[in-house]
């Protein structure tokens, strides 16, 4: 960090980090250094900041880091990192719980209340739903302990958010239109993740699903499994596990090359009964 630069955030992106990972306003007076520079920025963040906090900026980084740099951080940066976590308390893993134990089903609260969140979402205006929906899905993921982050831009490119399961990274796409989604919007996300590391992942949610045409003509062999309003109704409507869902999606996609299979379709058994 010889410059100014940190990473690829813009001045915009640096700010989001810092207030969704961090808890910080970065940009707040307190924090300029010198040049008043991002990197300047973290440096005074370095003099002040708890070990807590540090540790939730580390972690960031290295996620961060492994989605969306063009270069592989080294095993000597690695290194250093991971040894800077244990001596503030911590390891790389503090700060994505599903790493260690995502939540499996939701209780009947969680469950309704999200149900009922979902459906007040139609009643929405169109230009204020879609925006409502991203915080539904990461209401939705927080409640699973998946680590989600809220919607960020990088480099011109709209990422509505990302969580993690099992070690693994997905980046989300969120539509909530009449129309099912059509090839031209699946076509775009996937190029999306065709420019971050090569192991990142997608899922594309949309309320409305997606057209049969549209499916066809993406074809198979992707990285991005897809999931509709149905999805997330049965989901939430059943207590199902939302790991379990995706999961056997990713696993249905790796044996088939389809990107969408119905939740009915994966866990219903012959007799019409969730198994």
């Amino acid at each position: 960090m010889g410059g100014g630069y940190v990473l690829d955030y813009s001045n915009r992106t640096f700010e989001e980090f810092f207030r969704e990972v961090v808890g910080v306003e970065i940009y707040d007076p307190c924090y300029s250094l010198g040049s008043g520079s991002k990197a300047n920025r973290m440096r005074a963040f370095w003099q002040v900041a708890t070990d807590a906090q540090l540790r939730l900026l580390l972690n960031g980084l290295i996620e961060g880091w492994d989605i969306y740099s063009r270069e592989q951080i080294s095993n000597t940066s690695r290194d250093l990192l991971d040894g800077l976590l244990k001596k503030l308390g911590g390891n790389s893993d503090s700060s994505t719980p599903s790493k260690g134990g995502a939540v499996v089903g939701l209780n009947d609260e969680t469950s309704r209340k999200l149900m009922a969140h979902l459906l007040h979402l139609s009643s929405l205006l169109p230009q204020k739903r879609g925006y409502e929906f991203e915080i539904f899905l990461k209401e939705l993921f927080n409640a699973y302990g998946l680590a989600p982050r809220s919607s960020f831009r990088l480099t011109g490119e709209q990422i509505d958010g990302s969580f993690v399961i099992h070690n693994e990274t997905y980046l989300l796409e969120a539509k909530w239109q009449n129309s099912p989604t059509g090839v031209a919007d699946l076509h775009t996300f996937e190029g999306k993740l065709g420019e971050k590391a090569s192991w990142s992942r997608g899922l594309f949610v949309s309320n409305s699903g997606f057209s049969t045409d549209g499916l066809h003509a993406f074809g198979r062999g992707k990285r991005l499994v897809c999931m509709d309003g149905f999805d997330l109704s049965e989901m939430l409507r059943l207590k199902l596990s939302f790991i379990d869902i995706l999961t056997a999606k990713v696993r249905r996609a790796a044996e088939t090359g389809c990107p969408f299979v119905p939740v009915r379709d994966l866990f219903m058994g012959c007799d019409g009964a969730y198994r």
